[in-house]
C-alpha cells in the first residue's frame, strides 16, 4: 500500500510505495501553514487507511473466496471493491457530528474516504481538497491496473503483496521471463505479481523435477530432497509442491492454495480446524516419535518444540513460496549436474571448473525449457 507522511518542515504531504527494487516517494501537496501537527496527521493516516483498503480488495478478490451469496466473504468482497465509485462523494461531502453522533460506514473504503472528508473539512483549503481527490484516483486507479495485470507506474507496488489469486496476464509475463532464464531472472520479483510468478514458477519447477529425475533415477517428487544431500537446501516446500501436482492440482491451484492458506493464519484464522483435530489426533497417538523425527533428535525436549502453521512465511507468503520453487529449480540443476558425465567435446584443458558448470546450467536450462513447452497445458 502507499503511506502517506507529514514532512513538518516544508509543510508538505509526502506518498511513497515499495517497488520491489526500494521505495519511491512523491510531494503530493503543500500543506496549509496555520494547521495543528494533529490535523494533519490525521490526513495523512486517513490516506494511508483508504490505500491500504483499497489495496486489500486487490489481495482478496473476490474471485478467490467462491460463490458471492448474500452475506457471504465473497459479497462482503464485491461491495468493498464496488464501492470505488463512492470514494470521491465521501471526501467531498464526508458524514460530519450531528447532534453528538456521527454515521460510520461498515464498507472500510468508503469509511476512510468518510475520514479523509473530515479531516479536509476541519482544514478548510479547497486547493489541497482538489489535490488530495486527484491523489485518491490515483491510488484507486493503480489497483485497477493491478487487477488487469498491468504492474507499471504506481500499480508497481503489487510486486510486494500476496494475492488469494492470480492474473492470467501476469501469469504469462512471468513464463516469458522464466522462458528466458529459467533458473529465475530478477525481474521476476521486481516487475510481476508474486502469487502469479510462483504459478509460473511451479510448472517450471516441474519440468526442472523431470529433468532431474531423468538423469538421476529418482523419483520426480524427491529430486529437490535428493539435491538437499548436495547443497544446504529450503527442500520443504519444493517437495511439497512436487507432491500436490503428481496427486493431481495444477500450479494454480497448488499456488493459489498454500498462499490463501498463509494469508488466513496472518489474519488471525486457522482453515479447516477439522483436519488440525485429525492432525493433532494423530500426532498424539505417538507424539514422542513422531517429535523424534521432526526434530531429527533421538530424545527431544518436547517442551520446545514448534509447530508450524504454514510453510511459508506468514508475512510475505508469495515471495516466499517464489524464491523457494526458484530454489528447487537450482536444487533439480544441482542433481542433474551431479548425475551427467561433462560432454565429449569438453577437453580437460578447458580445465575451468566453472566453465564446467556455466555448460552444465546451459545444457540444463535447454532441456527444462523443452520440457516445460512440451507440457504447457499444464500451466494453461
Amino acid at each position: 500500500m502507499t503511506r502517506y507522511s507529514v514532512d513538518l518542515d516544508q509543510r508538505q504531504l509526502i506518498a511513497s510505495w515499495g517497488t520491489g527494487e526500494g521505495d519511491l516517494s512523491q510531494r503530493i501537496a503543500t500543506l496549509p501553514d496555520g494547521a495543528g501537527t494533529s490535523a494533519l496527521l490525521a490526513l495523512a493516516r486517513s490516506l494511508t487507511q483508504l490505500s491500504d483498503a483499497a489495496w486489500r480488495t486487490y489481495t482478496h478478490p473476490a474471485s478467490a473466496a467462491g460463490t458471492p451469496e448474500p452475506d457471504s466473504e465473497a459479497r462482503r468482497r464485491e461491495q468493498e471493491r464496488e464501492a470505488f465509485g463512492e470514494v470521491p462523494g465521501a471526501i467531498t461531502e464526508p458524514h460530519l457530528p450531528h447532534g453528538g453522533t456521527m454515521l460510520i460506514s461498515y464498507n472500510r473504503l468508503v469509511e476512510s474516504a468518510h475520514r479523509i472528508g473530515r479531516a479536509l473539512h476541519h482544514l478548510r483549503d479547497a486547493a489541497l481538497t482538489s489535490t488530495v481527490l486527484a491523489e485518491a484516483a490515483l491510488e484507486l486507479a493503480a489497483v485497477e491496473n493491478a487487477e488487469l495485470g498491468d504492474l507499471t507506474g504506481r500499480a508497481q507496488q503489487a510486486v510486494l503483496l500476496s494475492r488469494e489469486d492470480a492474473s492470467p496476464v501476469q501469469v504469462a509475463a512471468a513464463d516469458h521471463l522464466l522462458q528466458q532464464d529459467p533458473f529465475g531472472p530478477t525481474a521476476l520479483f521486481s516487475t510481476v505479481d508474486p502469487t502469479a510468478a510462483a504459478v509460473a514458477a511451479t510448472h517450471w519447477l516441474a519440468a526442472a523435477a523431470e529433468v532431474a529425475a531423468g538423469t538421476s533415477g529418482q523419483d520426480p517428487t524427491q529430486v529437490v530432497l535428493e539435491a538437499d544431500t548436495i547443497e544446504s537446501l529450503p527442500h520443504e516446500t519444493p517437495t511439497l509442491v512436487l507432491g500436490l501436482l503428481q496427486d493431481g492440482a495444477t500450479p494454480h491451484e497448488t499456488v493459489t492454495a498454500l498462499v490463501r492458506h498463509a494469508m488466513h493464519i496472518t489474519d488471525g484464522l486457522l482453515l479447516d480446524p477439522v483436519t488440525l483435530r485429525d492432525q493433532l489426533k494423530d500426532l498424539e497417538e505417538d507424539f514422542e516419535e513422531t517429535v523424534a523425527e521432526h526434530t531429527g533428535e533421538a530424545d527431544p525436549d518436547l517442551d520446545d518444540v514448534a509447530v508450524r502453521l504454514t510453510p511459508l512465511d506468514p508475512k510475505r507468503p508469495a515471495r516466499d513460496l517464489l524464491e523457494d520453487l526458484l530454489t528447487g529449480i537450482h536444487g533439480c540443476w544441482l542433481l542433474h549436474n551431479a548425475s551427467t558425465e561433462p560432454e565429449d567435446d569438453e577437453d580437460e584443458d578447458l580445465g575451468d571448473a566453472e566453465e564446467h558448470q556455466r555448460r552444465s546450467r546451459r545444457r540444463f536450462a535447454q532441456l527444462v525449457r523443452e520440457t516445460a513447452t512440451a507440457h504447457r497445458d499444464r500451466l494453461i
